[in-house]
């Protein structure tokens, strides 16, 4: 996405000249959107037009709405484009404009650096003393730590935004000012950030009852201390087709017995496994959940992720795992800290 919008736009007015400047100067989309006197979006303007307007024999004199085309593809701003997206994706667009309901440019998204848009508002949880890093964490809080080149919050702040998801709530506690001011001079400035204080911790899910507003109906909770590749689409969709109220992403968890385990009667042994393996699957500090399950959420005292799922569950709405196929880690030891750095070069982004 796009903050410096008249960079893609041009007038009805503006001569073909100032279009092929235009156009000129953005080498990664090679597309411009036209608009008329009242700023409304009438049509776009590739090289590919350009071209085929002058070989029809149009001229670099005549007028820019003979080569424009009209019948282009648009979101709808306040709307779930979701659907929308799928349509564009099996044409193999690149640059889809937002438009308001005037038809004004809102926003410009560009499927090479996005992959997808998802109706989802993100809140990380960034407050924690990360207590387990000292001394690491006695100055900088755990949040802003880098794994490579980045700090270990960024590569969620990018990774979300890679899926449309650019509304991110971050709350803060210890050494707040440090995030804020991060936040403040991020280098992506598409990335809208709301930073939540909380004066006394509220645990890993209290927090959101800090929150006033949410522009989507689902929300995704996350811990900000995750190094992880997750497929953002793939788990939206999941929460989707299983009409869950609640997903709680899972990472397997391997346990290896050294022994044979019995099955047993008392003291009769019925049968027995030798040196046995079982997989488990574990909370990989990652929810999503419908807006309207926030009101489960006390103001008033301590409240964790797993005290949300439990309520989930006692007031009978749906909660399903989604387990992760990507790469997955809790950054909270020394030697995950470490083994963060090896991974992080191996790491699939795409």
């Amino acid at each position: 996405m796009y903050s410096d919008l008249n960079k893609y736009t041009v007038s009805i007015n503006d001569s073909l000249t100032e279009v092929l400047k235009k156009i000129n100067d953005l080498p990664d989309v090679l597309t411009v959107f036209v608009a008329d006197l009242n700023l409304k979006i009438v049509g776009t303007i590739t090289d590919g037009d350009i071209r085929r307007g002058l070989i029809h024999g149009l001229g670099m004199n005549d007028a820019i709405e003979q080569f424009m085309f009209t019948s282009f593809s648009f979101l709808t701003q306040g709307e779930n484009n979701f659907e929308k997206l799928k349509t564009f994706r099996q044409r193999r667009l690149k640059v889809v404009p937002l438009l308001d309901s005037k038809g004004r440019l809102v926003k410009i998204y560009n499927f090479t650096e996005i992959k997808s848009i998802l109706p989802i508002d993100a809140v990380l949880m960034a407050g924690g003393e990360g207590i387990r890093l000292r001394p690491l964490t006695e100055n900088t809080p755990k949040p802003l730590l880098k794994i490579g080149t980045k700090e270990i919050i960024a590569y969620n702040i990018d990774r979300l935004y890679q899926f449309g998801i650019s509304k991110q709530h971050i709350t803060v506690n210890y050494l707040a000012d440090q995030i804020v001011s991060y936040c403040q001079s991020y280098q992506n400035h598409a990335v809208r950030f709301d930073l939540i204080h909380e004066k006394e911790l509220k645990g890993t899910a209290g927090a959101l009852s800090l929150i006033e507003h949410f522009e989507n109906e689902h929300v995704l909770l996350m811990n900000s201390d995750l190094l992880t590749n997750v497929n953002y689409e793939d788990l939206y969709i999941t929460f989707v087709e299983s009409k869950a109220d609640m997903l709680v992403v899972s990472t397997p968890y391997e346990v290896n017995l050294p022994y044979a385990i019995f099955d047993t009667n008392d003291t009769e042994v019925l049968s027995f496994k030798e040196k046995p393996s079982y997989r488990y699957f574990a909370n990989a500090g990652i929810y999503l959940f419908k807006k309207e399950l926030i009101g489960l959420i006390p103001k008033d005292r301590m409240y964790h992720a797993t005290d949300f799922m439990n309520d989930v569950i006692a007031s009978g709405k749906k909660l399903i795992h989604f387990p992760i196929r990507g790469y997955w880690l809790d950054i909270g030891k020394h030697n995950d800290f470490e083994k963060a750095q090896k991974d992080v070069l191996h790491i699939n982004w795409e």
